[in-house]
């Protein structure tokens, strides 16, 4: 189900909770986190154990919650495992997710202090020196700029990163350059410049990268910025075979032009963006999805009634 009702591109509309990230009953452990950078990753971290990084710590039995999705859920499953604070946990006491889930509980958190918040999805170069990593991050309003975080990262990763130059998790430097481009700058680095876009994917799946998982990606960071924070594994809309290529590619350039735009500045292509979004049936999941999971299980999802049929 759409949390798309408004064309606004005021960043207080990123203040206002999606259906994801609505901690519903558990509000009051999110305002507990606080808004500190630091904070925030240790909140993160604390609760989330990811689900590949940290598998070794992760039981059998808890590696389901990496679909959990909502945030309300996630944190239910959290404090069922223990009512201890969110940040400094055990491994025992945390669940399974991604960087998505990361990035959802601080959004969560942000918002539910009344701060404009949204996911990024894109790739980060600074997690494997052989891949660009498949990636969500933060981005936070301070009132003059969009900030955008890491929050699976402190400071002692940002000073000596696994790639790359050191940065600040907590400030991160953006742009197609930057140590997390977005999949929008990407495709259209790619497309006006060139760019080879097999150096970006999945870490493990080798099936899952280049131009086609980039492209794929520009309708997930859209989906991102209008709040609807769907998982990494969501499927929807036309798919390659059911249309033709060059349909998909201009369908892609279209929306990363307005992506980039949009975070240069301009409000006309942040309210086209919104506008298509909500009416461009091939851009927007309606009350369905396919998911994928990790786990080796696909299902269709029902964002209505919030339930999975899995196969």
């Amino acid at each position: 189900m759409s949390s798309t009702t408004s064309l606004d591109v005021d960043p207080a509309w990123w203040a206002a909770h999606s259906e994801y990230s609505d901690p519903r009953e558990h509000a009051a452990v999110l305002v507990a986190v606080g808004t500190r950078p630091e904070d925030l990753h240790a909140a993160a971290t604390g609760l989330i154990g990811h689900y590949r990084a940290s598998a070794h710590t992760l039981d059998p039995a808890r590696l389901p919650t990496i679909d959990l999705r909502w945030l309300d859920r996630i944190l239910a499953a959290g404090l069922a495992a223990s009512s201890a604070p969110l940040a400094g946990r055990p491994h025992a006491d945390r669940v399974a997710g991604c960087c998505r889930d990361h990035t959802l509980l601080v959004v969560g958190a942000l918002r539910a202090h009344g701060v404009p918040a949204r996911s990024r999805v894109g790739f980060a170069r600074y997690l494997d020196p052989a891949l660009a990593l498949d990636h969500v991050v933060v981005e936070r309003w301070d009132g003059a700029r969009w900030v955008r975080s890491d929050p699976e990262l402190d400071a002692a990763f940002g000073a000596a990163p696994l790639a790359g130059e050191p940065f600040d998790p907590f400030d991160m430097p953006t742009g197609p350059h930057s140590p997390f481009p977005t999949a929008a700058e990407l495709w259209v680095a790619h497309r006006a410049h060139g760019l080879d876009l097999d150096a970006y994917g999945v870490r493990g799946v080798p099936a899952l990268r280049g131009r086609g998982l980039v492209r794929a990606y520009l309708t997930l960071e859209l989906a991102h910025r209008r709040r609807d924070e769907l998982l990494l594994w969501d499927v929807w809309g036309p798919a390659p075979g059911d249309v033709p290529e060059a349909e998909l590619d201009a369908l892609a350039d279209e929306i990363a032009d307005l992506l980039v735009r949009a975070d240069a500045g301009d409000v006309d292509a942040e309210r086209e963006a919104a506008r298509r979004y909500a009416t461009d049936p091939r851009l927007h999941p309606g009350d369905r999805v396919r998911t994928t999971s990790p786990l080796g299980r696909s299902g269709w999802t029902d964002l209505r009634t919030r339930t999975t049929d899995w196969d």
